[in-house]
């Protein structure tokens, strides 16, 4: 059986901090998606910038799933 905490401990994660993760990682990640053109050393950067902004999409998944965070 699945730990109802965890629901709640990623709800809280999804609602209070993600959201946060993924506006400031779009943000940033569109001006440097243009600069990735011209110049292939950014390619590090925007990939981590992109799983900023999938972060919202993580936390609904483990928290349909109760995963616990370790």
């Amino acid at each position: 059986m699945k730990n109802p905490i965890w629901f709640i401990f990623w709800l809280l994660i999804l609602i209070f901090i993600s959201f946060f993760v993924a506006f400031l990682g779009a943000f940033f990640y569109i001006f440097l998606y243009m600069l990735e053109a011209c110049c292939g050393c950014w390619n590090g950067i925007n990939n981590f910038l992109l799983k900023c902004i999938q972060f919202p999409h993580f936390c609904a998944e483990a928290m349909l799933q109760c995963r616990s965070p370790c």
